[in-house]
This record gives structure tokens, C-alpha cells and sequence, in this order.
């Protein structure tokens, strides 16, 4: 059994792979989620192919029999957790009155239901870490526009702002068992999810995955004592007194 273990949800591309690699760089046992089984398949196969330990449990995060499947899956096969990476989203772009309830049934089921309910399930592991060694991780990718809305993506900036909240409680409910929690608040970051932007604002000129696997080995090293609520990253075109800007 590792010494470390993590769990990254959407981690078949973008974000989640970079912080699943990372994280298997330095010696964490990793359970990697996504929704689609050949393209999550692929992907853990690349990291196994390059000496980390990887697995591959593939669940839709809207359901809650697939989010309780993966998490049996993962205590099942490593006894522990360390790191929960809850990456998973969807975005929709559309007018709040144009927009089909299953679409916006989509999004809050995915970008702040399963933020929820993934983490309650793998709170008892948890603990049992942040006991251990006092550094016990929960991280959600939240978005900028959870901190500077958006106006056609209205539901999108809506579950980020609230996973953002969320993420301060959750803090204050699990801090004194050595469990800490963080808000990644990312601008545009080069992912098939920011396709949509491409013209008008260059892949080139994006912030990378890795960039933000970084932040989150950076928040691994720090000691017990530094607390680090939310993490915003941003372009330099970009102006946060007026909101972000293609």
C-alpha cells in the first residue's frame, strides 16, 4: 500500500491529468475519474506507461451511484486518501432565458453537487490522514468567473461562486483534523473546455495545466500552519477591477 494516495475527478485531460501526474511524480498511488471510459483509459495508460501508479475508475459525477462506486473503488484499493482533487465541471454558454433546464440541471449537478457529495464520502479517509500528518488535501477547481461572473455563462459562474463557498466552510468544518481545502480560481487555461474562446484568445496566451499542478505541489510543501484559502490564476491582459476580458 503507498504512502500517499489521491483521488482526481475529471482527470482524463487538462487540469485534472496535469495534477494526477504530478501528484504520481511525487509518489502519490492515484485513482483518476473521468466520464468517458476509452479517452480515461488512454489517458491512465500514459501515466502507468511512465512508471506512476495509476487507476482508472471511470464515473459520471451527475450520479451519485457512480460518485459512491468510485469512492468504494478507491478505498478499496488503497486503504487511504491524501488528496481529493475535485476537477470535474461543465460549462454552458447561453442566456438565463434561453437555457434548457437540463442543461442547467447539468451544471449544478456536476460542478457543485459532486464537489459535495464526493467529498462527504471521502471525508472518514480524510480525517484519518489529516490525523496522521496534519496535511490531508481537498482541492476544487472553481474558475475566476466564480469570482468575476460572467454574464453568458450565468449558471457556470453561479456553481463556481458556490464551490468557492463551499470550499470556506468545508474548511472550517475539517481544519482541526488536519484536513485543508482550497479553491483553485483559474482565467482561461489551455483545455479542450476553453475551445470555444480559441479566436479570440490564443491558445499560446492561455495559462497552462501545469501551471496549476504546480499550485498544487506548492500547497503540498508548505507547512501545516500556512493556510491557503483560494488561489486565483490570471493572464496578464487580464484586469480584475473590471472583470476578465478576451
Amino acid at each position: 500500500m503507498a504512502d500517499r494516495a489521491a483521488l482526481i475527478t475529471g482527470g482524463s485531460s487538462g487540469i485534472g491529468l496535469a495534477i494526477a501526474r504530478a501528484l504520481g511524480q511525487d509518489g502519490y498511488a492515484l485513482t483518476v475519474s473521468a466520464r468517458r471510459p476509452e479517452k480515461l483509459e488512454e489517458a491512465v495508460k500514459g501515466l502507468t506507461d511512465e512508471g506512476l501508479d495509476a487507476h482508472a475508475v471511470p464515473a459520471n459525477m451527475a450520479k451519485e451511484e457512480d460518485i459512491t462506486a468510485l469512492a468504494e473503488a478507491h478505498r478499496e484499493r488503497h486503504g487511504r486518501l491524501d488528496v481529493l482533487v475535485n476537477n470535474a465541471g461543465v460549462g454552458i454558454a447561453g442566456l438565463v432565458g434561453d437555457q434548457e433546464t437540463k442543461r442547467v440541471d447539468m451544471q449544478l449537478n456536476v460542478n457543485l453537487r459532486a464537489v459535495q457529495l464526493m467529498t462527504r464520502e471521502m471525508v472518514p479517509l480524510l480525517k484519518e490522514a489529516g490525523n496522521e500528518h496534519r496535511k490531508a488535501l481537498v482541492l476544487n477547481v472553481a474558475s475566476i468567473a466564480g469570482k468575476y461572473p460572467e454574464s453568458f455563462l450565468a449558471t457556470y459562474s453561479a456553481t463556481k461562486a458556490a464551490v468557492i463557498a463551499l470550499s470556506y466552510s468545508l474548511h472550517g468544518e475539517l481544519a482541526k483534523e488536519g484536513v485543508q481545502v482550497t479553491a483553485f480560481c483559474p482565467a482561461f487555461v489551455d483545455t479542450a473546455m476553453t475551445d470555444w474562446v480559441e479566436e479570440q484568445v490564443p491558445k499560446e496566451e492561455m495559462i497552462r495545466p501545469e501551471d496549476i499542478a504546480e499550485a498544487a505541489r506548492f500547497l503540498l510543501r508548505t507547512s501545516p500552519a500556512c493556510i491557503v484559502p483560494e488561489m486565483m490564476f490570471i493572464r496578464p491582459s487580464d484586469s480584475l477591477g473590471g472583470g476578465l476580458s478576451p
